[in-house]
């Protein structure tokens, strides 16, 4: 008989290249931050021998960091709040039926039931927030209740359960403090030169050429626009990623593709979602053309893969599936 494995090789193996691929961003990001750090220390003293102590960017790491840990504590009820999220009606079949859709899902994927949340919004969307998976929320609109089918509620709800078990809230808020890192180092520094000039050693061997220090300046210059490529990279990595489980969590790949058909085919935007949140939900809910389009802007300056693509991949995983399955249940 077929093992697990070679029945679900296309799905496992799109989660193992997606990790692949996380790991290795935020490696990069984590020395980009680095870098910038020590080319600012670099740039202002015009010596190298401020590499014993990279001012800069300790700074405004542990800045960044206290402020991005103070919202992911704190930020699930705040979101909530500014999204307008309400609690289940019992009375209202709907609601029910998610629920009953939430239980069998958290089964599925082996974590604890989470809190569920409704939007009163006709735009069909869906998001999750929480800082672990025993205190998770899963929010879905009241639009995607009402224009989606059993199967693929299911498989948006298992997208989102697989943001959880990633603990992909605490990725991106550790992008967020990377984010925010070269941010205020890249502020600092302009605002420093500005005002107080360049501090320039003549001669020693600890000096640098003025020529590199043109270079790292641009470098320095440029770095908010590239740590923004990189996160939105990481992001849109991670939607991959919750795609593949919730084809894992579902064993129908093709439920998600159809529910992200649908969702995209509506061009209402999220009355209450900001820039802040927009990230969290399964499709972007401010609805910009950049998310659902193809090519070097979308590639680097988007949060969501376009759609079409997400589909395609839940396709050929759909594909595989049905070509396996007639050998999974023949016994050797």
């Amino acid at each position: 008989m077929r093992s697990y494995d070679a029945l679900h090789g296309d799905i496992f193996s799109q989660q193992r290249h997606n990790k692949r691929i996380t790991i290795v961003l935020m490696a990069v990001f984590f020395l980009f931050v680095i870098l910038v750090g020590i080319s600012i220390d670099i740039y202002r003293y015009g010596s190298l021998e401020v590499l014993s102590l990279p001012v800069a960017t300790l700074f405004a790491l542990g800045f960044a960091s206290i402020q991005s840990f103070v919202s992911y504590y704190y930020g699930s009820n705040l979101v909530l709040r500014s999204l307008g999220a309400e609690r289940l009606d019992f009375q209202n079949i709907t609601h029910k039926k998610l629920h009953n859709v939430v239980t069998e899902m958290a089964i599925a994927s082996g974590l604890p039931m989470p809190k569920v949340y409704i939007l009163p919004d006709v735009s069909p969307n869906a998001f999750a927030t929480g800082t672990d998976p025993a205190n998770s929320v899963v929010g879905v609109t009241q639009g995607l209740l009402d224009t989606l089918n059993r199967d693929e509620l299911s498989a948006v709800v298992a997208h989102e359960m697989g943001h959880i078990k990633s603990r992909d809230i605490l990725l991106m808020t550790i992008v967020t403090v990377l984010l925010g890192t070269v941010s205020l180092m890249s502020d600092w520094a302009i605002r420093s030169w500005r005002y107080g000039g360049i501090r320039t050693r003549k001669g020693g061997k600890s000096a640098v050429h003025p020529l590199i220090l043109l270079v790292i300046g641009a470098f320095v210059l440029l770095s908010p626009i590239i740590s923004r490529i990189m996160a939105m990279a990481i992001s849109r990595n991670r939607e991959y990623q919750a795609d593949a489980l919730s084809a894992q969590f579902t064993r129908n790949p093709l439920a998600l593709a159809s529910a992200l058909e649908k969702i995209s085919s509506v061009s209402l935007p999220l009355r209450s979602a900001a820039r802040g949140t927009a990230h969290l939900f399964i499709s972007d809910p401010l609805k910009r053309r950049l998310d659902e389009k193809e090519g070097l802007a979308a590639e680097l300056l988007s949060t969501h893969p376009p759609v079409e693509r997400r589909i395609e991949r839940l396709r050929r995983m759909g594909y595989m599936y049905e070509q396996e399955l007639p050998d999974a249940v023949t016994v050797s």
